[in-house]
């Protein structure tokens, strides 16, 4: 009887002064090892709205082109315009040539349209009859008949069109001391997942961009403005589509306009060309009045 209570004894003995030996080992093991509290693990701070805005303005600029589009000095293209009324196709298609001029260090922006018609049922061929400027903040038509000023509701809705444009957000919108540019999350454009990102001005005019998802292009451009006949806001869309790739920067083929939801009309692009050296004389309507 002794002997076996010496035993048990000395097994209790040892069990206890093994045991901080085995759990030294056990603590030694990664997967024993105590978790640190969430505290201790660093966590990336989520981005504001204006962070998130800003990095898809900055991923937009980089898609258009980068540097190549930021430095473009001036445009030049052929296309045809389809008129819609209420909405509606009104049959109307026009070819126009189109010259545009970016604002640098040594220019102002313009833009020259050139409508094409028909020579003759005997000559074939195209002729420009009439001629649009856009320069100064004026709109000039020049005909056979001479120069005139375009009606002054178009040439305002003209400018406030072109201040609202993506190249005018980039341009001075983001870089205007109080502007505001926030994230309003994901939208649809055509069936296509977009980032839209809402650009506030300090006197709280707005222009709000929608981006593919996927690319970071611009799909549509928004903004209202109040009308000040009816006291109530209208709005002007834009929406870019069929980009293609010409000499290095992406560029949408098929412009389409709307006004307060109905289509005005739709742009379709050819031989888009960037940087060809236009003369300045190209802009303006003396000019081509003497040339006439």
């Amino acid at each position: 009887m002794k002997k076996v209570l010496c035993t048990l004894l000395s097994g209790i003995l040892l069990g206890t002064l093994a045991s901080p030996a085995l759990l030294a080992q056990a603590s030694d093991i990664p997967s024993a090892a105590a978790a640190p509290s969430s505290t201790q693990i660093a966590q990336p701070s989520p981005q504001t709205q204006e962070q998130r805005g800003r990095q898809l303005m900055d991923e937009m600029v980089t898609a258009l082109g980068g540097d190549a589009w930021l430095h473009r000095r001036d445009m030049q293209f052929h296309g045809q315009i389809a008129t819609f009324f209420q909405g509606r196709p009104n049959g109307m298609v026009v070819e126009f040539d189109a010259w545009q001029q970016f604002p640098g260090a040594n220019q102002q922006q313009a833009e020259r349209i050139g409508f094409l018609t028909d020579k003759s049922m005997i000559f074939p061929g195209k002729k420009i009859d009439v001629v649009q400027i856009w320069t100064g903040g004026e709109g000039y038509e020049v005909t056979f008949k001479g120069k005139t000023t375009l009606p002054k509701d178009q040439v305002e809705d003209y400018y406030r069109r072109q201040a609202h444009s993506i190249e005018a957000v980039v341009r001075t919108w983001l870089k205007a001391p109080g502007v505001m540019v926030l994230y309003d999350g994901t939208s649809m454009v055509e069936r296509r997942m977009a980032d839209q990102v809402t650009i506030l001005s300090a006197n709280n005019d707005a222009v709000t961009i929608d981006l593919d998802a996927t690319t970071h292009l611009p799909l549509r451009r928004t903004f209202q403005w109040r009308n000040t006949t009816f006291k109530d806001h209208d709005e002007d869309v834009e929406e870019y589509d069929d980009y293609h790739t010409m000499q290095g920067l992406p560029t949408a083929l098929t412009v389409t306009r709307y006004h307060n939801g109905d289509m005005a009309n739709q742009r379709f692009l050819t031989n888009v060309q960037y940087n060809t050296g236009l003369p300045h004389e190209l802009f303006n309507p003396d000019h081509l009045l003497k040339k006439k």
